[in-house]
């Protein structure tokens, strides 16, 4: 734990990317291999699932440190983090504990949820007189869930990658999928054992913003070249999954490197059709007839381990493949995307072949839009739990201006915007510049009041930078979202100034302030809830621009909001109005998405 702790506290007190790297790889290199195996998996974000609640642990660590405990709560409003407040109140030896950090993992942690309060109680007491400030504070975190630090999991990969002497894309690979975090799987990884592990996904290659390379007012076209080098796609607003086939099992892995093929059963049922030895890498979505559904209603198929009948018809799933990386256990990510391309087209329409699936007719052509090459669909009406695995289409590119058109119509259809992707480039590891592009539309954006306001975490403990924005209703203004981005550091130290000098009432941590500064909100979609006061509910609020222009009887009403809802609640038809070169429908129910 010793050494551990002062890995920790060396990445927490650098910016330096070469030094956090340094640290960990020689971290890598001299801790035992079963230490190294359990901080690889905290560092690349496998936690173990919370032990204790918040209450517990407040009045715990009260009765501990002799405190009150709403005096322990306004310690944890100053100093903005709950696992650090309780590293500091404790009574401290100074000493700390030389116990290995796999061993107090082992002995500790990872019985805790097993054991009754008093019982989880007096081993956590027992565990925090062992350690000295700084230990408390990082074994906090680990208990809490909460265990976070300034690194990305490309720089973990990158140090591992330079303390076993091979390249970054090929230890990517290893860590990505199941390991044991013990000494034997450590040296797997550092060895290269096991490479053909038949649940291992592959890293997933990331998109860059287009924006980033564009001027105001510039063109994609201007800065990528001829529209002919680029394959164009929808920017699905899905979960980023690769569907794997292999050793006649399926398995499906989100980005966030969990397996989630337990959550969406008829996927994993349709998958079942593909050839063994294939690699799909596309999104899942909430999908009905020819169109994704809002991504509200994906999000109550997540975290399942069981998918009632009900819950499959209600929310029907489908899976959007736009790339092939493996086929016939035969890594394709160094091909061009354009061949890969034309395989993934092709094992689909050999799938289709076999009499797995029957063409139907293709719908009618328009002046417009370019005809789909195939469509399939199941013979008969397929049983209510058998859902869509789908190609994604490629959408029509003869001018960058007619894409733009495409994009500008892309909220329409329930997508984010267009996806843009060199027809040479390979399959990469992480967002690497210049091959991918996303090109988003314009996030829906709406004036707010600030209303409450709260401090921040870590660095942000001492200034209010999270705050609740109302929208006005009968009179009143009524809370509709919370944002703690998009503003400068400038900015935020004048709202903070503004806060402490106009609270009106303080609810624990949250200030009541006069509502004053208009805010002009971005947000990336809206749907109906009844869990909000608004009932609304908005995805990913951040503040766009201080609207030092308007005055709160200026800002917005919840009309005004709910005005932004799709009338129909769900968004036009991709298929066939999507311009798409190449469609394969492997339904698996066809009575819902017909």
């Amino acid at each position: 734990m010793k050494r551990f702790t002062q890995l920790f506290c060396e990445l927490d007190e650098t910016n330096r990317t070469n030094d956090k790297v340094a640290a960990l790889e020689k971290y890598f290199r001299d801790a035992p291999r079963e230490d190294a195996a359990w901080a690889l998996r905290f560092l690349t974000g496998r936690l173990l699932q919370r032990c204790v609640t918040a209450r517990q642990l407040r009045d715990w660590t009260a009765a501990e440190s002799g405190l009150p405990a709403w005096l322990v709560d306004e310690c944890y409003d100053a100093v903005g983090d709950f696992g650090e407040t309780m590293a500091l109140l404790f009574p401290d030896s100074g000493l700390g504990t030389v116990i290995p950090l796999a061993r107090l993992v082992h002995e500790r942690l990872l019985p805790l949820p097993q054991l009754p309060e008093g019982a989880r109680r007096d081993l956590l007491v027992r565990t925090w007189r062992d350690l000295n400030s700084a230990q408390r504070f990082v074994w906090n975190k680990l208990i809490t869930g909460s265990f976070r630090i300034g690194v990305a999991r490309t720089l973990v990969i990158r140090a591992l990658a330079g303390a076993a002497g091979v390249e970054q894309a090929v230890m990517a690979h290893r860590v990505m999928g199941s390991w044991e975090p013990t000494g034997a799987g450590f040296l797997q990884l550092i060895e290269g054992a096991n490479e053909a592990e038949i649940a291992r996904p592959y890293p997933f290659f990331l998109a860059s913003p287009i924006e980033t390379k564009l001027s105001p007012g510039q063109h994609p076209g201007e800065v990528l070249g001829e529209i002919g080098e680029w394959q164009a796609e929808w920017k699905w607003d899905g979960i980023r999954a690769q569907l794997i086939r292999r050793g006649g099992a399926v398995m499906i892995w989100s980005r966030g490197d969990d397996m989630v093929t337990d959550a969406f059963p008829e996927i994993a049922e349709a998958a079942q059709s593909l050839p063994d030895g294939t690699v799909l890498d596309g999104e899942l979505l909430a999908w009905r007839g020819d169109a994704p559904l809002p991504f509200g209603q994906l999000q109550r198929r997540l975290g399942r381990k069981k998918v009632a009948p009900k819950v499959r018809a209600e929310f029907p799933i489908a899976f959007l493949g736009y790339d092939l990386l493996e086929i016939d256990r035969r890594d394709l990510r160094s091909e061009p995307l354009r061949e890969r391309r034309a395989k993934l087209e092709r094992v689909l329409a050999e799938t289709a072949a076999r009499g797995l699936l029957r063409p139907a007719p293709s719908p009618p052509d328009r002046p417009d839009e370019t005809p789909l090459l195939a469509l399939f669909e199941r013979p008969e009406p397929a049983p209510a739990s058998g859902f869509p695995l789908r190609l994604s289409p490629v959408l029509e590119g003869k001018s960058w201006d007619a894409l733009a058109i495409l994009q500008a119509d892309a909220r329409a259809r329930g997508v984010e915007g267009v996806m843009l992707k060199r027809l040479d480039s390979g399959y990469g590891v992480g967002r690497q510049r210049g091959d991918w592009w996303k090109w988003k539309i314009n996030p829906l954006v709406i004036d707010a009041v600030l209303i409450y306001a709260q401090r921040g975490h870590g660095r942000r403990a001492s200034l209010y930078t999270d705050y609740t924005f109302g929208l006005w209703e009968g009179g009143e203004l009524v809370p509709v979202a919370k944002a703690y981005s998009g503003l400068s550091d400038d900015e935020i130290k004048e709202v903070d100034h503004f806060v402490r000098h106009n609270t009106i009432e303080q609810f624990g941590p949250v200030r009541v302030v006069k509502p004053e500064l208009v805010f002009e909100l971005a947000f990336e979609g809206i749907q109906q809830s009844t869990r909000h006061r608004a009932g609304l509910a908005v995805r990913f609020p951040r503040m766009n621009r201080w609207r030092r222009d308007k005055k709160p009887p200026d800002a917005d009403s919840l009309d005004a909001l709910r005005a932004l809802i799709p009338v129909s609640g769900a968004p036009a038809s991709i298929s066939p109005k999507a311009n798409a070169t190449s469609m394969v429908d492997l339904e698996s129910d066809a009575e819902a998405n017909s």
